[in-house]
């Protein structure tokens, strides 16, 4: 469970990457709404805990608990159906005394873990539609039971990040043309039907999301936080108006900028850190998604490797999605902005999956006998990696 590592191949660069970019998210929600700061730092608290315990836990060992997750998982996201606390009108949370978990938080990592454990037990058919449609369809039941909630966002998000590890675990480059030849114009298709104002496919506020995005102008009453936002933003200048301002025309100072504290703390970071602000902030979360990558690419094994891919995928498209919402170049989705918003259920999941990911790295340089005795699960091997990468097109 817990093996005797060597310190000296501890990431530390990635661990001050995050531990930098929280305390960073900290001073941002305390600008913000500083009711939120206590909250989030007892969550990097209990965060740093969990990435510590995982990282020194083998994730080949977590990686064959994946039916057991699957189930947890899979159990939280119906109580939170039948129990959860309304918010919204969405089901999301589900609540424990004075703390909350939100089940969809932590089943983007969970997921991620299953896939990685299917895609390497049946690595030989990876390749097979029968594999990949029966794979996708035990997928689809976490998946469609957080679109019940609703959560169109999170689905989306997770199902890419899914898509993704699948794809990177050596899915031919046929298929996954015939994959986007169905899945396009049936998106064509869906965007069509749900400009029908008696479409039943999406909730009232979800269609109004995307509808804002597709025609403002007679939706222009729906797109005022974005356009907040922006303004935020563009006023904010080079430097901004500097923290916890008094400025008179501040928009967060009055209210304006809805959400600050987390969906739109992109906004609260422009206006008052301008220009600087917010390229530190895409430069601290693009250069850990960069160093996930950097793990995943030493990885020892390729499971090591899709663990990082799908991580840096969840952390790398959840801020693009979030940075491009605040900024309006995509609808409102009402994700967070990975280790900035605030979110205890978010800071806590996101600090569980760097430290698997500090696992994977730490294990990069075991010894070749250790090595070839835990590796050779399911004809997954080191020294047949390149050989494998050659011939079925995987991962370089």
């Amino acid at each position: 469970m817990f093996k005797k590592y060597e310190l000296k191949y501890y990431n530390f660069r990635l661990l001050l990457l995050v531990l930098a970019t929280s305390v960073y998210g900290v001073i941002l929600i305390n600008t913000a709404d500083s009711s939120y700061t206590l909250r989030q730092i007892l969550g990097i608290l209990i965060g740093s805990a969990v990435l510590i315990a995982a990282s020194f836990f083998d994730y080949h060992r977590l990686l064959k608990l994946y039916w057991v997750l699957y189930l947890v998982l899979t159990a939280l996201l119906v109580l939170t159906l039948l129990f959860g606390r309304v918010s919204h009108g969405a089901k999301r949370w589900l609540v424990f005394g004075p703390f909350s978990l939100q089940a969809s938080e932590i089943g983007k990592v969970i997921l991620i873990l299953f896939t990685v454990r299917m895609l390497s037990i049946y690595r030989e058919k990876v390749n097979s539609w029968s594999f990949l449609c029966l794979l996708w369809l035990i997928l689809l039941v976490p998946l469609g039971l957080t679109l019940r909630e609703p959560d169109l966002s999170q689905t989306i998000l997770t199902a890419m990040v899914l898509f993704t590890v699948i794809f990177t675990a050596g899915v031919s480059y046929k298929k996954m043309g015939l994959f986007f030849l169905i899945v396009i114009p049936l998106t064509a298709g869906l965007l069509f039907y749900i400009q029908r104002p008696d479409q039943k496919l999406l909730a009232d506020y979800q269609r109004t999301r995307i509808m804002a995005f597709i025609d403002p102008e007679n939706y222009d009453d729906n797109v005022y936080q974005q356009k907040y936002s922006e303004t935020a933003i563009a006023t904010g200048g080079l430097s901004g108006k500097g923290l916890n301002n008094e400025d008179p025309s501040s928009l967060l100072n009055a209210g304006y900028i809805p959400e600050a504290h987390t969906d739109f703390i992109f906004a609260a970071a422009g206006e008052e850190l301008g220009f600087v602000g917010c390229m530190s902030i895409i430069l601290l979360l693009a250069a850990i998604t960069a160093e996930c990558l950097y793990v995943g690419y030493r990885a020892r094994d390729m499971s090591g490797r899709l663990i990082c891919t799908g991580v840096a995928c969840y952390i790398g498209y959840q801020s693009f999605i979030n940075i491009g919402v605040v900024t309006g170049i995509l609808p409102n989705t009402g994700l967070a902005l990975p280790f900035f918003s605030y979110g205890m259920s978010s800071i806590v999941t996101l600090f569980l999956a760097v430290g698997i990911v500090l696992n994977v790295s730490l294990q990069r340089n075991m010894e070749k006998d250790d090595e070839i005795n835990i590796e050779h699960f399911r004809g997954f091997s080191y020294y047949h990696r390149r050989e494998d990468t050659n011939r079925r097109g995987g991962l370089a």
